[in-house]
């Protein structure tokens, strides 16, 4: 997995990241409290990044240790 949307997008889900993925790979439905980022499909290409206006996307390597659990959470979302 290349990037993780994390805890700052819960209950914000601006769809800015989503307008300028390459690949579609990130998604949420109208129960989700967030948006989340398909670890299978992601490229890398870090185009979301600057695009989220809450700061939400990591790169994995970059995420603060308090959100790991939202590498599972993004993940288990598109099983």
């Amino acid at each position: 997995m290349a990037y993780v949307i994390a805890e700052p997008c819960i209950d914000v889900k601006d769809a800015s990241c989503v307008e300028v993925c390459p690949v579609d790979c990130i998604a949420t439905t109208d129960e989700a409290n967030q948006y989340y980022i398909d670890p299978e499909t992601c490229i890398d290409c870090g185009a979301c990044v600057p695009e989220c206006p809450v700061q939400a996307i990591f790169e994995l390597s970059e995420l603060p240790p308090e959100w790991e659990s939202f590498i599972q959470l993004n993940a288990d979302f598109f099983k």
